[in-house]
């Protein structure tokens, strides 16, 4: 099966900065991809890469094009969303639908104006004269009314609140991903988009310092609340994190079988945000 992403010794520097640090990784079609790290870790520089807005080092193929030199035939089969709260004020909903059709070649107007028929949005509007839930829903009918096969989704629900949030990405699961598209996402609320993933990746400091199936996290990852009198025995298996909870340590083991550890203390599987936390600490 042809990797719809393919990154071998990928790197990148400005200046001193290495945003992006000899790294390699392979995303297939089908899948759902987390892209998560702190601010500054290289996760726009890594989708610059991937959308051939940046030159760089090392291989690097998307959907098969190499994203900088046959950036013109890789864009008609790639949407990118930068952030649903970022639309012109002054544009009117039927002269943004006349745009993108003018510059996507894959732009259904029919499947766009039949998700707007299910929404209160009239193609009169103006995007200033639209709350922040009618921002997304326009936004998501433009989206899921590109044939895309790759969608890039860089921050997409920032400024929402949790309900324009949910309903965002509850839209794009149900009414546009299948298993011939793949969908990349970068996101600080890791929580909300936990479920949706099949694949993560963890970057910090220009590396990806986790790349894992979400199906491959619980054999993995085990949380434990370790019993007072378990502590030295718990630290002699070498956590990669420790913090207190309730008076006790609470200890994340990668890789520890989980009946050795449940002789410690209560075991359980760690949520993707205190994954995150810990790997990002114990890297540091």
């Amino acid at each position: 099966m042809t990797a719809i992403i393919q990154a071998r010794g990928l790197s990148k520097a400005y200046g001193a900065t290495r945003a992006l640090d000899n790294v390699s990784f392979t995303i297939p079609p089908g899948r759902i991809v987390g892209l998560i790290g702190p601010n500054g870790a290289g996760k726009t520089t890594a989708l610059k890469a991937i959308l051939g807005l940046t030159p760089y080092q090392g291989e690097l193929k998307v959907l098969g094009y190499n994203p900088h030199s046959e950036r013109q035939r890789l864009m008609k089969e790639v949407c990118f969303i930068a952030d649903t709260a970022i639309l012109p004020r002054w544009i009117r909903a039927r002269e943004l639908i006349d745009f993108v059709e003018h510059v996507h070649p894959n732009f259904s107007r029919g499947k766009c104006m039949a998700f707007l028929e299910r929404t209160r949005i009239d193609p009169a509007m103006k995007v200033k004269a639209m709350s922040k839930g009618m921002v997304v829903q326009l936004h998501l009918a433009i989206v899921m009314a590109i044939d895309a096969r790759l969608l890039v989704l860089d921050e997409p629900t920032l400024g929402l609140d949790i309900l324009h949030r949910k309903s965002f990405y509850e839209a794009l699961l149900n009414d546009y991903f299948d298993q011939e598209k793949t969908i990349l996402v970068t996101t600080h609320q890791v929580e909300e988009i936990e479920h949706i993933l099949s694949d993560v990746l963890f970057i910090q400091d220009g590396r990806f310092v986790l790349d894992a199936t979400m199906d491959s996290l619980p054999a993995r990852f085990t949380e434990v609340l370790v019993n007072p009198d378990r502590r030295e025995q718990a630290l002699a298996l070498k956590p990669l994190h420790e913090n207190s909870l309730f008076g006790k340590s609470a200890m994340l083991f990668d890789g520890v079988p989980r009946e050795r550890l449940a002789e410690l203390g209560e075991t359980r599987t760690p949520g993707l945000a205190d994954l995150f936390v810990a790997i990002m600490k114990e890297k540091h």
